[in-house]
């Protein structure tokens, strides 16, 4: 083999290990992106049902503050019946987001 043909093959390898160690580089960067999306994908899972609920107590306060605005004897019975019917709505709200 001549010395110019050996240059190449010298030089290919030499390429090739920088092509290898680039993609195992890149290959790591996208693994450690996708541990990061997966991590912030369940994060955003977690704040949204956790603005659900705080949407849902707060639609509650707004029924209770009306409810304690009414004058009379039934306003107890009221709110008892509207606070039955908020728990059956939390659990059909529950069994819906199984």
């Amino acid at each position: 083999m001549d010395s110019k043909a050996e240059e190449i093959l010298t030089g290919l390898k030499l390429n090739i290990k920088s092509i290898i160690t680039r993609y195992e580089d890149q290959k790591n960067k996208v693994k450690t992106l996708s541990a990061r999306n997966l991590e912030l994908t369940e994060r955003v899972a977690a704040l949204e049902n956790r603005i659900e609920e705080l949407d849902q107590k707060y639609e509650n306060l707004k029924i209770a503050k009306v409810l304690s605005s009414i004058p009379g004897e039934d306003v107890h019975e009221t709110k008892l019946q509207v606070n039955r019917i908020v728990r059956e709505i939390d659990k059909c709200i529950a069994l819906l987001n199984r």
